[in-house]
């Protein structure tokens, strides 16, 4: 009489062989592993600290529950309602101003056809990105100075008067914004060059049969083609709406311009690191990401339903 072989013993060996077989797999993702939980997850305990009264000697589980407390003070301060629009405009301002950019010049780059000039100006527009914020704030600074900037040496020389940018606070949101585009396009327009490699030689083909124009081919080829790509970006960059970079805002930031200028992460940097109040800091941090997941949930919702495309 013959003796059944047990399945689950062949699957388990099955497994098991697999395992051995993928170890290096495994031991590959185990410190990207190890730091996604230590640095990302583990660090959201913190988050109740905005509701509670914290202290330092305490420690954050025994510090007393206050549930709400410094969500109130925050909405009924004085600052609050500035410190949100200044965020949301400046948030604004960046994404409809930075955002088409790197299409158009990727656009440009893929038309070009001298491949020399086409490596020089993506070398030239990308290069600006791995400029330090310190060091972007500081040519802002020089090249805008009243006296010495070749900026205001310029509108003299053109009949001009001297303009001072850093000290109006009218150019406050204007220099932050243009300089960022200027830093970014290049980097950012590597994701839409990637996406026009893909589109195939026969509809360009096609299209030069019909008598298609270069708008027309760029209209109704390469901008369909990339769409996916450009919508799934907007969709992320809108989920960031609130989310304005702490370290170039604060190095611009002076007395003048503060009206302006202060946003949510300034605020929150002053109050937790500054003076000390980091309840109330975690607090704001916290409705800042709030709004910012509202937003991602809300945008990818719509462009799931207008043209079936989202992240989520």
């Amino acid at each position: 009489m013959h003796r059944l072989k047990n399945p689950g013993a062949s699957s388990w060996s099955y497994r098991k062989k697999r395992i051995r077989k993928s170890l290096p797999y495994y031991v590959l993702i185990l410190l990207p592993l190890v730091y996604l939980l230590v640095f990302r997850y583990y660090p959201m305990l913190g988050i109740q600290i905005a509701f509670r009264d914290f202290k330092v000697r305490g420690g954050i589980w025994n510090s007393p529950w206050v549930g709400m407390k410094h969500f109130e003070l925050f909405f009924s301060s004085s600052a609050s309602g500035m410190i949100i629009r200044n965020t949301f405009v400046l948030s604004l301002y960046s994404l409809l101003a930075g955002f088409p950019i790197p299409i158009i010049l990727a656009i440009c780059l893929n038309e070009c056809r001298s491949q020399k000039f086409k490596r020089f100006t993506q070398m030239i527009t990308y290069m600006p990105y791995f400029i330090s914020t310190v060091v972007l704030v500081s040519m802002i600074i020089q090249f805008t100075d009243i006296s010495t900037g070749f900026v205001n040496q310029i509108i003299v020389k053109l009949g001009g008067r001297s303009v001072n940018f850093m000290g109006t606070i009218t150019y406050f949101r204007s220099l932050y914004v243009w300089t960022g585009v200027w830093q970014t396009m290049g980097y950012s327009a590597i994701v839409y060059l990637a996406a026009l490699t893909g589109v195939p030689m026969d509809l360009y083909d096609a299209a030069k049969v019909d008598g298609a124009s270069k708008l027309r081919r760029i209209i109704n080829i390469d901008i369909p083609y990339i769409a996916p790509t450009i919508i799934t970006l907007f969709i992320l960059n809108t989920g960031s709406i609130l989310s304005v970079g702490f370290e170039k805002i604060y190095l611009m930031q002076n007395s003048i311009n503060t009206p302006i200028s202060e946003v949510i992460s300034t605020y929150v940097y002053k109050l937790g690191l500054v003076n000390f109040n980091y309840s109330f800091s975690t607090a704001v941090g916290l409705f800042n990401s709030l709004v910012n997941l509202c937003m991602l949930v809300m945008v990818n919702a719509i462009s799931r339903q207008v043209s079936q495309v989202s992240v989520l």
